[in-house]
C-alpha cells in the first residue's frame, strides 16, 4: 500500500535523516435520484462539435444528477447546435422540460478548447436545472510515475487534458491546493532531501518554502491561504508545525518525543487540524485545536486510520479493516465514522474531497499497481470511475477547490 502506511514512510525518512425529483427519474443506491436528460436535439458538426457534445454528455452523467436517455424519453431536453466554423466553435445550447426553459445561451470558443467549453456549459446546466454548483470545470493534481520518473501532473475532473507540471527527475509527493486554486504545495527531493515547494499554476514557476535539515513534508494550506501546516523533524522527531508563507514564521503545534506525525489537514473554519500520529503504536487520526491545544484521538474503527482530508461533509480518510484499506467518513460533530462503500479486492487510499462535498478522488491499488478513481458518495451503488488511463503508476490525488 503506497500511502496508507504514510506514518511508516515518515518514520523511515526521519530515521534515515537523523538515524426528490419529477417524473422520469432513476433510483440509484440508497435512494439518490437521477433525472433523465435527452440530448437528441443537440446537433453536432465537425470533430470539435462532436467532442463538445460527447464531453457535455459525459460531464452531466458523471455529476450524479442525470442519466442520458433515448430520444423523446427525457425529463429534460437539450437542444441547439455545436459546430466548427473557421477554426472556431459555435454553440447554442437550450435546456428545457415540458413547461419551463432553464438555459438558452450561445457560446463562441477556439475549437481547440472544445472540452473546456463543454465543462463550463455542463456546470451552467447543473446550476440552472438543479441549483447546484458543478465540478466539471475543476481540476485534479496527482503524482505520476511514468517510465520510472515521478512528477506532478494535472488533469480535468474527467481525467482528460493530462498535463505534466514538473520534470525534475526526482521523487515528489502529496500535492495540495491553495484555497484560491492558483497554486500547489508539495514535497520534492529535487535537491536530494525532502523540501516543501509551492508552484504557481499561472506561470508554472516554483519556489522552496521549507528546507530545514531533516524532513519537510505534509504541506497543507489553511483556509486563509497565508498559513500552511507542515511536518518538520528539524528538532528531532517529526512534529506538526504551522508556518506563515510571508515571512516564514514557524509555530510548533505538537510536543511528542519519540512519536511521529504526518498528513495534516485543516478544518473548514481553520480552527483545528486533523493529522496522523503513531502515539498509540499504529497510525491513527488526531485532532488538535488552535496551535496550543491538546490532541484528541479520533474515535474511528479500524486497526489503522490515515490520509485524512477535512471538508464540510466531514473527514474522509483511509481505514484498515479486515486486512484491506477502505474509505470512511468521520463526522467530528457526532463522533460517528461511516464506511460508505464495502471492502473489495483493491485498497483505497489518499482520498480528497471535490468542492461539491459529494465526490471524492482517491488512489486505488491492487497487484502493486495504482490508478486514480472518483466516487459519488450519494450514489453508493455505482462503481468507481477510473480517471487515469495512461501507462504508469498514479497516486496522491488532490481535487481543486474550484
Amino acid at each position: 500500500m503506497r500511502k496508507a502506511a504514510s506514518i511508516v514512510a515518515v518514520l523511515a525518512v526521519w530515521c534515515g535523516a537523523a538515524c426528490g425529483e419529477r417524473a422520469h427519474t432513476t433510483v440509484i443506491g440508497q435512494g439518490a435520484l437521477k433525472s433523465s436528460m435527452d440530448f437528441s436535439g443537440l446537433t453536432a458538426a465537425g470533430a470539435n462539435g462532436a467532442l463538445f457534445r460527447k464531453t457535455l454528455e459525459n460531464d452531466l452523467a458523471r455529476s450524479g444528477y442525470f442519466t442520458v436517455s433515448t430520444s423523446g424519453a427525457g425529463a429534460y431536453q437539450v437542444a441547439g447546435s455545436c459546430a466548427d466554423g473557421g477554426g472556431g466553435l459555435s454553440v447554442r445550447c437550450q435546456v428545457r422540460d415540458r413547461g419551463k426553459s432553464y438555459l438558452d445561451k450561445t457560446y463562441s470558443e477556439d475549437g481547440k478548447k472544445a472540452r473546456r467549453l463543454a465543462h463550463k456549459v455542463a456546470d451552467e446546466i447543473l446550476l440552472a436545472v438543479k441549483g447546484v454548483k458543478g465540478i466539471a470545470s475543476t481540476r485534479i493534481a496527482m503524482v505520476g510515475n511514468v517510465g520510472g520518473k515521478k512528477d506532478l501532473y494535472l488533469c480535468d475532473a474527467d481525467g482528460g487534458g493530462l498535463t505534466r507540471l514538473t520534470q525534475d527527475g526526482a521523487p515528489c509527493i502529496a500535492p495540495r491546493w491553495s484555497p484560491d486554486g492558483n497554486s500547489l504545495i508539495y514535497t520534492s527531493y529535487r535537491n536530494g532531501s525532502p523540501a516543501l515547494y509551492v508552484m504557481d499554476l499561472g506561470t508554472f514557476q516554483w519556489k522552496r518554502v521549507a528546507g530545514y535539515p531533516g524532513l519537510n513534508s505534509g504541506g497543507a494550506y489553511a483556509p486563509d491561504g497565508g498559513t500552511v501546516a507542515l511536518i518538520l523533524s528539524k528538532d528531532g522527531n517529526p512534529e506538526l508545525y504551522t508556518m506563515r508563507l510571508r515571512g516564514g514564521q514557524l509555530t510548533r503545534v505538537t510536543q511528542s518525543p519519540r512519536v511521529a506525525e504526518a498528513s495534516p489537514s485543516w478544518s473548514p473554519d481553520g480552527n483545528r487540524i486533523v493529522y496522523v500520529s503513531n502515539a498509540a503504536g499504529l497510525p491513527h487520526l488526531y485532532i488538535i485545536t488552535g496551535q496550543s491545544g491538546s490532541p484528541k484521538r479520533v474515535n474511528a474503527a479500524g486497526s489503522e486510520n490515515v490520509a485524512p482530508d477535512w471538508g464540510p461533509a466531514g473527514i474522509v480518510h483511509s481505514s484498515r479493516r479486515e486486512g484491506r484499506y477502505v474509505l470512511c467518513v468521520y463526522d467530528p460533530s457526532s463522533g460517528t465514522d461511516r464506511q460508505p462503500f464495502p471492502l473489495d479486492a483493491l485498497d483505497s487510499d489518499e482520498p480528497s474531497w471535490a468542492p461539491n462535498d459529494r465526490h471524492i478522488v482517491y488512489t486505488r491499488t491492487g497487484g502493486y499497481h495504482s490508478d486514480i478513481y472518483i466516487l459519488d458518495l450519494d450514489n453508493p451503488g455505482e462503481p468507481p470511475v477510473r480517471l487515469t488511463t495512461m501507462q504508469g503508476e498514479w497516486y496522491s490525488p488532490a481535487w481543486s477547490p474550484k
